[in-house]
C-alpha cells in the first residue's frame, strides 16, 4: 500500500473542515492529514488532534491574487510532502475524491493500484440542490443522504492527486504544464454550492465580500437552478461517455484543462454513494 496524504487550506470554515477531516481520515489515517489555516485570528481545532494543522499569516490581495498565493504555498507543501509520501491529494475543503463504491476498493487502495504518472484526476461532480425535492441542509446526517442531484462538471475534474513535484494552478484547477488523466471510476465530490440557504449566508460573509467573492457566489448558485430545472440522466449510464469527452476535449484557453464544449450534463448519484460523506 502506498503512503498518502491529504493537504488543505481554509478561513472560517468549520463546516466543511469537520467533514473533510472526517472523511480523509478515515480513508487515509488523521496523522496523513496536514491543514493549513489562512490567517493566525483562528483558532485551531481541537477536535481533530492527530492532523498537521498550521496556521499562516493571511494570505492578501483579491480573489483571483489570494488564489494564486494560496496554490503557491499548498504547490510547495506537496512537494515537500513527497519526498516521505508516494501520493499527496491536494483538494478545497468541500471536495472529496471518492471512489465508486461498486468498485469494492478503499480510496488508498484504488490509488495504491493506479499507474500515476504525474497526476490523477477524479470526474467532477458538482452536487447541487433540487429545491423542488430538497430541503436545507442537515449537519448532522451525510450530504449524500440529502442531496441526489449534480452536473458533471469540467471545472471540478481536477488533477487532485500528485505523485511528482507539480504546480498547482489556481483553484487546483490545473498542473501547470502537464496533462491530465481521469481515473475511471474515480469523481471529485464538490459541496460548495449544494444549500441555497448556505449560499445565501455566504453573501452576507463580511469577509468574503472584502475578498471579492459576490460575483463567484452568485455565478456558482447556477448549480442549484440546473439540479432543480434540469432532467436528471442515469449515472451508470452517463459517467463514461462524459469522462471520455472530457479526456479528449479542450476548451480554448487551456489545453490541459478538460473540456465539454458546453453541454450541460445533470444525472441522478446512485443510493450506493449516500453513507460515503
Amino acid at each position: 500500500m502506498k503512503k498518502i496524504c491529504a493537504i488543505t487550506m481554509v478561513r472560517n470554515d468549520d463546516f466543511y473542515l469537520r467533514k473533510w477531516t472526517a472523511y480523509y481520515g478515515k480513508e487515509l489515517g488523521e496523522e496523513n492529514l496536514y491543514i493549513f489555516l489562512d490567517g493566525k485570528d483562528q483558532p485551531i481545532p481541537d477536535w481533530c488532534p492527530k492532523a498537521h494543522i498550521t496556521a499562516v499569516d493571511k494570505i492578501p490581495g483579491q480573489v483571483v491574487e489570494a488564489e494564486k498565493g494560496r496554490l503557491d504555498l499548498l504547490s510547495e507543501t506537496a512537494a515537500e510532502l513527497l519526498k516521505t509520501y508516494d501520493l499527496v491529494i491536494g483538494t478545497d475543503a468541500d471536495e472529496f475524491l471518492i471512489v465508486d463504491p461498486k468498485l469494492g476498493v478503499s480510496l488508498a487502495e484504488y490509488l495504491s493500484n493506479a499507474k500515476i504518472k504525474s497526476s490523477l484526476s477524479g470526474l467532477g461532480v458538482d452536487v447541487g440542490q433540487n429545491t423542488k425535492e430538497e430541503g436545507s441542509i442537515d449537519e448532522s446526517k451525510s450530504f449524500l443522504s440529502q442531496r441526489h442531484y449534480a452536473h458533471l462538471c469540467t471545472r471540478y475534474t481536477k488533477p487532485s492527486v500528485l505523485a511528482t513535484p507539480e504546480r498547482w494552478g489556481r483553484g487546483f484547477h490545473r498542473i501547470k504544464g502537464k496533462n491530465f488523466h481521469i481515473g475511471k471510476g474515480l469523481y471529485l465530490f464538490h459541496f460548495g454550492y449544494f444549500d441555497l440557504e448556505r449560499i445565501q449566508a455566504r453573501f452576507n460573509d463580511k469577509d468574503r465580500a472584502a475578498a471579492g467573492w459576490t460575483k463567484h457566489l452568485a455565478k456558482r448558485s447556477r448549480t442549484i437552478r440546473l439540479c432543480t430545472e434540469k432532467k436528471a440522466h442515469n449515472w451508470d449510464k452517463t459517467v463514461g461517455k462524459v469522462r471520455f469527452f472530457e479526456s479528449i476535449l479542450r476548451p480554448p484557453y487551456a489545453w490541459n484543462k478538460p473540456g465539454l464544449a458546453e453541454v450541460i450534463v445533470v444525472v441522478k448519484i446512485p443510493e450506493r454513494f449516500e453513507k460515503i460523506v
